[in-house]
């Protein structure tokens, strides 16, 4: 069986949330909605897009947020057409990469992306190829559900023992722990290090390269 290293991506391969905000202000402003603050936008990061808007909007209807939903979509290609869209990797992603396939892993994504904007994600940063397995809201249900990791798993003839999750968010540490995999939180991005940890991470990150510190203790060890 192989090894297998499955990265959420914005919030722990890249850091797009400001871009993510600004397509969602457009949307609210767009439908008369007041904005919500960045601080509480970026607590829904990670969840499908339908999910996401729910939760920022509970007391809406479901097809308020369906409309929502490809309000917001329409946004983000409009700031991606005009050259706005910013969705730098972070720093020490690229050695945690080159690291883990040195000793053997492969890798793969599991994000609430849809494929077309993960695949523009990861095209961008000469990176696409490095992945196995990509998993993404257009052919599973929303974090924390296990269905991403498992299809993963299943594309890389991995066993969830001898596989971990690296997220930023308490949905990607809940869907590893539904899984029956490691969940390693990334303190770089979006959720608070004790949230990762009282939704499953064994440990949680500072940077990339602790990732490889914490497999040897709580994988390898």
């Amino acid at each position: 069986m192989n090894r297998l290293a499955i990265f959420d991506c914005d919030g722990t391969l890249v850091d797009s949330g400001a871009t993510i905000y600004a397509a969602l202000k457009l949307s609210f402003e767009k439908n008369g909605l007041e904005v919500p603050p960045p601080s509480v936008s970026r607590r829904v990061i990670g969840l499908s897009l339908t999910e996401a808007i729910a939760a920022l909007l509970p007391g809406e209807t479901l097809e308020r947020h369906v409309a929502l939903t490809e309000d917001y979509k329409r946004a983000f290609m409009g700031l991606r057409q005009v050259g706005q869209v910013e969705e730098p990797l972070f720093d020490g992603v690229l050695e945690l990469l080159d690291a883990l396939e040195h000793e053997g892993w492969l890798l793969a994504v599991a994000t609430g992306k849809s494929d077309r904007g993960l695949r523009h994600c990861l095209e961008r940063h000469d990176i696409h190829a490095r992945f196995v397995s990509l998993q993404t809201a257009d052919r599973h249900p929303s974090k924390p559900h296990p269905s991403m990791v498992e299809q993963a798993l299943a594309d890389a003839n991995a066993a969830p023992a001898d596989s971990i999750v690296v997220g930023d968010t308490s949905f990607d540490m809940a869907m590893a722990v539904n899984a029956g995999a490691t969940g390693i939180g990334a303190a770089w991005g979006y959720h608070e290090a004790e949230e990762l940890l009282q939704a499953g991470a064994v440990a949680v990150a500072d940077q990339p390269l602790d990732v490889l510190k914490m497999i040897r203790e709580h994988v390898d060890g």
